[in-house]
């Protein structure tokens, strides 16, 4: 015997007595109870298959709901849908389930109808759940439909709530108050779990996952990338069990990476192909899922998978753009131009209503060509539903006019000018084509052309003193007379002239010449401004100081000041003599020039120097000219090489084994 304990528990007595189905195979109220443990027990496979063992004792009035149930829970949604309408009678719980399969087929207008009726025909302890459905709903025909969700009165309570409202305002562009619903729907989150002693931080972390992932999408449309990604990465490291957010996630972390970071992506990817992903998202979810595949794909250069992916897209989408575009950008990157163009211009044939932005991308490949602008032009001007907008104007005669076609750019200006004539006339749009048709004539010379289009301008408003410049500017290249009959209707310098106040100009902000205000005389300044007479006195230059040994009759080196290796006579350093003499011979030997390298003992190594204050010091400097100072006639006689060592700065050098320090500065020793 199965009884159904407190808060759905299941309570197996065994008794004595041997099984009622084996005493009765049919008996009806054993079925039922058999039905039920085993949807409590989570075996809906079980359960169904009993209910289709059965069907002429458990009839859809019977067992109708826990049939309909049992193919919901196994994503068996229209067999469920099918359950349920076939029920003679529709109790509440169908009703319920009956919502949730509608929403599950995102039937959202008939699942709303759907839930109304239950908020207002019902009263129990679900009406909080009901209410936190209905707003799901709406969230859900405002992000995917694109409908302005209606006001629904409900009070945003909890947690469920407030992140539904922010999913709702996310659809209608409304970023920054869908923020604010968010970091609300969090703190009510945080305070209703942690009243429950047994929810842990990490509980509470996996619950707030959903909500930080919209707040990360949010980032990501108002452009902060680096902050989505660090968020999106905090989730990832949580491991929700949730399969269907792991997997928006991971396609949004893909589409931050777009064709960098390729090897994050790819195994990023993984995540969206966990099993049961496709009972979780919604269809157009699902689908530009595998957009972005097809996009990975091409930017790692599998050109096979690529095309496979945007085939399958394109046979389930036959009318949607983006796989016949992935296909021709993948042809792109083979160098097949042509044949890219020729897939666009069969899908625009075959599809009439997405010609438009076909014929763009057709338009686009011909330019990046390069030879083809003129062919890109025709491709262009195709576009019957475009020729008018200014946009496409602009771009037609700036091709046209690199193309130094300018009859085809003014066809251009004359075409869109018809247009608003004849469905727009007052159109402030019209009045600016025309304007800019008669600069565009006058630039190249079409002066009389021009002149129409400024005088039509003229007529339709006569006070406008700009377009009657333009036409008496335009008349005096071309009639002089007129130009002047045309001056009198200028109007008088006296009405033109403006009511400015000067110094409010001069000090405004954005003033390039600021007056200084001025300020109290103070006495010494009331002198100054008296003797203005007087000659001012001026500042005696420093003469600049000169180095001790200086001697004006020896010219100075004009290179002083490069360094060494910058100046003309700088021959480099003569490398590679003395390793030359070193180590050769048997091992242990000693060469004949060995006693050569010992600086003691060559006759013709330099003194010691003397030691700073000396006599000798001062006597020696008294008759040396200083190396800046001169300039060597010739390349350097061969001296022995110097060991060197560095300190911290400076220099050592060994000379005749007393150490000098010299210090390096811009170049040069000194």
């Amino acid at each position: 015997l199965f009884l159904l304990g407190t808060g759905g528990v299941i309570v197996v007595l065994k008794l004595v007595s041997p099984p009622v189905l084996q005493i009765s195979k049919d008996d009806v109220t054993a079925l039922q109870c058999k039905v039920v443990c085993l949807i409590q027990n989570g075996n809906f496979k079980e359960a169904l298959s009993v209910i289709n063992t059965h069907t002429k004792v458990l009839t859809s009035d019977i067992i109708a709901f826990e049939k309909a149930y049992c193919e919901y829970r196994l994503n068996r949604i229209e067999n469920a849908l099918k359950t349920i309408q076939s029920a003679s009678q529709q109790t509440d719980k169908l009703k319920e389930l009956y919502g949730q399969v509608l929403y599950r087929l995102e039937r959202y207008d008939d699942c709303l109808a759907t839930y109304r009726d239950l908020i207002r025909n019902s009263q129990d302890e679900y009406e909080e759940e009901r209410k936190t459905n209905l707003s799901a709903v709406v969230a859900a025909q405002s992000t995917w439909e694109k409908v302005m969700p209606e006001d629904l009165g409900l009070r945003e309570a909890t947690y469920e709530l407030c992140y539904n409202s922010a999913c709702a305002l996310i659809g209608q562009g409304k970023l920054n108050e869908a923020m604010k619903k968010l970091q609300k729907a969090e703190e009510l989150c945080r305070q209703s779990l942690s009243e429950d002693s047994d929810v842990t931080e990490e509980d509470i972390e996996a619950e707030l996952a959903i909500i930080h992932g919209q707040m990360a999408y949010i980032m990501q449309l108002q452009g902060r990338t680096e902050d989505a990604l660090q968020l999106y990465n905090q989730i990832i490291k949580l491991k929700p069990t949730d399969v269907g957010l792991l997997a928006v996630i991971a396609n949004n972390i893909i589409t931050i990476n777009k064709d960098q970071n390729v090897f994050d992506s790819k195994k990023k990817v993984k995540l969206t192909n966990a099993e049961g992903v496709e009972h979780k998202l919604s269809k157009k979810q699902l689908q530009a899922i595998e957009f972005n595949k097809a996009l990975l794909a091409m930017y790692t250069n599998q050109a096979d998978q690529c095309r496979k992916l945007s085939a399958s897209l394109q046979s389930q989408s036959p009318e949607h753009l983006l796989p016949v575009l992935i296909q021709a950008a993948q042809l792109c990157r083979e160098k097949q131009h042509a044949k890219a163009v020729g897939l666009l211009q069969d899908f625009a044939d075959q599809h009439p209503a997405n010609a438009a932005e076909i014929k763009l991308t057709m338009a686009q490949l011909k330019i990046a060509q390069g030879i083809y602008v003129t062919k890109a032009c025709m491709i262009l001007r195709s576009i019957e539903e475009l020729q008018h907008k200014p946009g496409m104007v602009s771009a037609l005669v700036t091709m046209y006019s690199h193309e130094e076609d300018i009859d085809s750019a003014i066809e251009v200006f004359t075409q869109a000018i018809q247009w608003y004539q004849q469905f727009q006339p007052k159109s402030p749009v019209h009045l600016s084509l025309i304007r800019e048709a008669a600069n565009f004539k006058l630039k190249h010379g079409r002066k009389k052309e021009a002149i129409s289009d400024l005088e039509e301008l003229w007529k339709q408003n006569p006070k406008d003193v700009h377009t009657l410049a333009q036409l008496i500017s335009a008349y005096s290249l071309v009639d002089p007379e007129k130009a002047k009959v045309l001056s009198k209707h200028l109007p008088s310098s006296d009405t033109m002239s403006l009511k400015v106040d000067v110094d409010a100009l001069e000090n405004s902000h954005g003033a390039t010449y600021v007056r200084k205000k001025a300020g109290k005389l103070t006495g010494d300044t009331q002198q100054k401004e008296q003797g203005q007479g007087d000659v001012k006195k001026k500042k005696k230059k420093k003469k600049g100081k000169l180095p001790k040994n200086y001697d004006p009759k020896v010219t100075p080196d004009p290179e002083r000041w490069l360094p060494m290796r910058e100046r003309s006579y700088y021959r480099g350093r003569k490398k590679g003599k003395k390793k030359d003499q070193v180590g050769k011979g048997t091992q242990g030997s000693t060469t004949a020039g060995s006693s050569e390298l010992d600086a003691s003992r060559t006759a013709s190594s330099p003194p010691t120097s003397p030691r700073p204050g000396s006599a000798a010091a001062v006597s020696a400097t008294s008759n040396v000219i200083p190396p800046r100072h001169q300039k060597p006639a010739g390349a350097p006689a061969t001296k022995k090489k110097q060991q060197q060592k560095k300190k911290k700065g400076w220099l050592v050098v060994m000379v005749g084994g007393i150490e000098e320090t010299l210090h390096f500065s811009s170049g040069s020793w000194w």
